[in-house]
């Protein structure tokens, strides 16, 4: 520990300081820097290995090791995905350890190493760790070092004799499929494949919506298409089961902008034309148009509850969890079996599965707040009592 709180003084240190008026300075001292932020990534790796193998994270409130590091370090999903990987293989890449603590080889060559042979047995493991540092000794990039990786598992594969052909060629073409991955900016691409009798369904629903609509439509077949799907998904002019949630003012005028369940935001303008051909349902919090105090009449939330508590909750109610609302349950806060949470609106809360579950096996640890919203906060307390780290170091499977 005081090492480390040496190396965050120095760190802080160096933070505040503007870098020096030479490019040249510059590169030679962030060369440096880098070495000795891969060997920090060797002592972090290390101690997340000891924390993922001895389970510590669940008496915490924390499912998996990588949701520790996305919520308490604050990494993004592939990074800390990347890091976990490290951390499990180190004990089988005996090479790449030692070089990685000793500054002599950087963290993304090992964290590729890592990925390569994550799969592979002890014995291909470590012909493959001589091979691919082989590969580092002769300049090849981190992104080569990765293709050959992969090369790698598919020779062990095609000499297994247990080779498998892509996602796509394994579902054949009997059967339709359809696969979607959501942009950045709320979007989506669609990727998939019709068998002939759905294929004709497409083309006899979607083809005479996909006719331009005059001389003036300059929209070519793809973009057309896609409106005549939008179209006949949303059932025409029918009103459609889609959330936004927005202010009275953005309605009427205004310019504040609305969101979908899920956060994404939706530009003033765009929620009023949603709006046009939508029903209106007005988020009411006492007894009203949709019923939504049933009080322990009735242990489950009706489906307009739900739908009120998923405009309140973006995401579970504990602090830091990015599960998503809509894939939550509804919690009764206090309990509905101790009978202290009826079904009533304003005492119920979205939380995903495995911290419900948490919720009521570790209730000490478990501290409940409102926010000026409303919106129940839960924050999960240290463990009451800490056991002391593991003398030995397991290895991970």
């Amino acid at each position: 520990m005081e090492l480390v709180d040496a190396l965050l003084a120095i760190a802080g240190e160096l933070a505040d300081r503007d870098a020096p008026d030479s490019p040249a300075a510059c590169m030679q001292l962030a060369e440096s820097l880098a070495k000795a932020v891969d060997q920090q990534e060797s002592a972090l790796a290390d101690l997340i290995g000891r924390v993922d193998v001895s389970g510590e994270t669940r008496r915490w409130g924390l499912p998996s090791t990588q949701a520790w590091l996305r919520s308490r370090l604050g990494m993004r999903e592939s990074r800390a995905r990347e890091r976990v990987t490290l951390a499990r293989q180190r004990h089988r890449l005996p090479q790449v350890t030692k070089l990685l603590a000793a500054g002599e080889l950087t963290y993304g060559y090992a964290s590729t190493v890592a990925e390569s042979v994550a799969r592979l047995d002890d014995v291909d493991c470590a012909k493959a760790e001589t091979l691919l540092l082989e590969m580092v000794d002769q300049g090849f990039s981190a992104g080569k070092v990765a293709s050959f990786g992969r090369r790698i598992r598919d020779v062990i594969a095609e000499r297994e004799g247990t080779e498998t052909p892509d996602d796509d060629a394994q579902r054949g073409y009997e059967q339709s499929w359809i696969t979607t991955t959501r942009s950045l900016d709320g979007g989506r691409y669609v990727k998939g494949w019709l068998n002939a009798e759905d294929a004709a369904i497409w083309d006899g629903t979607l083809a005479p919506l996909a006719k331009p609509a005059g001389p003036d439509d300059q929209r070519d077949l793809p973009e057309r298409t896609a409106a005549a799907l939008t179209s006949v998904l949303s059932g025409g002019q029918k009103a459609t089961k889609v959330t936004v949630i927005c202010d009275l003012d953005t309605l009427t005028g205004g310019d504040t902008p609305g969101r979908l369940t899920d956060g994404t935001p939706i530009p003033a303008e765009q929620a009023r034309r949603i709006a046009l051909s939508a029903g209106v349902s007005p988020l009411i919090l006492g007894r009203g148009h949709v019923p939504l105090y049933l009080g322990h009449r009735q242990r489950f939330a009706t489906a307009g509850q739900r739908q009120t508590l998923e405009t309140l909750y973006p995401t579970c109610a504990v602090q830091g969890c990015e599960v998503p609302g809509i894939l939550c349950e509804v919690d009764h806060v206090n309990g509905w079996t101790l009978g202290r949470s009826p079904t009533d609106i304003d005492q119920l809360a979205l939380c995903c599965g495995w911290h419900n579950r948490f919720k009521h096996a570790n209730a000490e640890q478990m501290r409940i707040t409102r926010d000026s919203t409303g919106r129940y906060v839960y924050r999960i307390l240290p463990p009451p009592t800490r056991t002391a780290p593991p003398t030995d170091y397991p290895q991970a499977a």
